[in-house]
């Protein structure tokens, strides 16, 4: 075995000095990852369950990615964590989240009651049982301030309503998407990107809103996958309408496969998949301008008699 100059040893160990862990901590199955400073828990281990104080409580969290830091990109505002879960911490979360399901209904309850257009998607407890907050999507906040009181006096414990979107809801809820699998925001997708139709258009998929939207109603997310992949694919083939030139005859492009990197093409009254190797684009035939026109000579008028 080789062993390393005693000056580059110092060096090395002096890097591993200068660099910092950022722990990576995630609250809900494919939520947000949030980063923590270690503090007196330097010999955590991905999926270890840890305590941390956040802007919503106490809570406990799953450690999901250990990261050195050099000392350049350090960030001094990071919270730290507490300790190390226990087995009476975990038995005191699932003890809660049975008590948070039971406030859940109970909160459905009486929005019914008060016909408050408001739908519920979680609630959670903070560890010390302290604070309760629920997870709503709504398009008014009408009546909500009410409903928040009402809660907080018949459950004795504070609460807050805090308003999430369809997508967020939709999230939270899981379950699965048209394709058959697991709801992707409910597996793995930690943020959500913005969707257009334009991406549903690049890849030649129905218009239909039963084939693009999701079951929050909005665009579905993994429209955004292979866009990419399509724009890019695209950039080689002739645009929709272009007049050709290909071993079949002449048409007109009605039709793009970006992958299959083939082009369909009319005609007369037959569509033809055509390579783009075996297709020439033929130049647009230019509108004549006025001038063009004038300069035609024209028919001498009969002459009346």
């Amino acid at each position: 075995m080789v062993r390393k100059p005693e000056a580059t040893q110092k060096s090395e160990k002096k890097k591993l000095e200068e660099e910092t862990l950022v722990i990576g901590v995630r609250f809900q199955s494919g939520g947000k990852i949030y980063a923590f400073d270690p503090g007196d828990c330097q010999d955590l281990l991905l999926g270890d369950f840890v305590i941390v104080d956040t802007a919503w409580g106490r809570q406990i969290g799953q450690v999901v990615y250990i990261h050195r830091v050099p000392a350049e990109e350090q960030r001094g505002n990071l919270k730290p964590i507490l300790r190390r879960a226990s087995g009476a911490d975990l038995v005191l979360r699932q003890q809660l989240e049975e008590k948070a399901q039971k406030a859940l209904e109970q909160a459905q309850k009486l929005a019914a009651n008060r016909s408050l257009s408001v739908k519920f998607a979680t609630a959670e407890y903070t560890l010390d049982g302290k604070r309760l907050t629920f997870l709503y999507e709504s398009e008014t906040k009408k009546g909500l301030q009410d409903l928040r009181r009402d809660l907080a006096r018949s459950l004795r414990v504070r609460v807050e309503l805090r308003q999430i979107g369809p997508r967020d809801r939709a999230k939270l809820l899981g379950g699965y998407g048209a394709c058959g699998e697991i709801r992707c925001c409910s597996r793995f997708l930690s943020e959500f990107s913005p969707v257009s139709i334009r991406m549903a258009k690049a890849q030649g998929v129905s218009l239909t809103p039963s084939e693009i939207t999701g079951m929050c109603g909005r665009l579905r997310c993994c429209l955004i996958y292979e866009y990419e992949m399509y724009t890019e694919a695209s950039r080689s083939l002739p645009k929709r309408k272009a007049k050709v030139r290909t071993p079949y005859g002449t048409g007109k492009v009605v039709n793009l496969l970006p992958l299959k990197e083939k082009v369909v093409v009319q005609i007369g009254d037959r569509h033809v998949e055509v390579s783009t190797d075996d297709v020439e684009v033929l130049p647009k035939e230019q509108p004549q301008s006025k001038s063009d026109r004038s300069a035609r000579p024209t028919r001498p008028k009969a002459a009346h008699g």
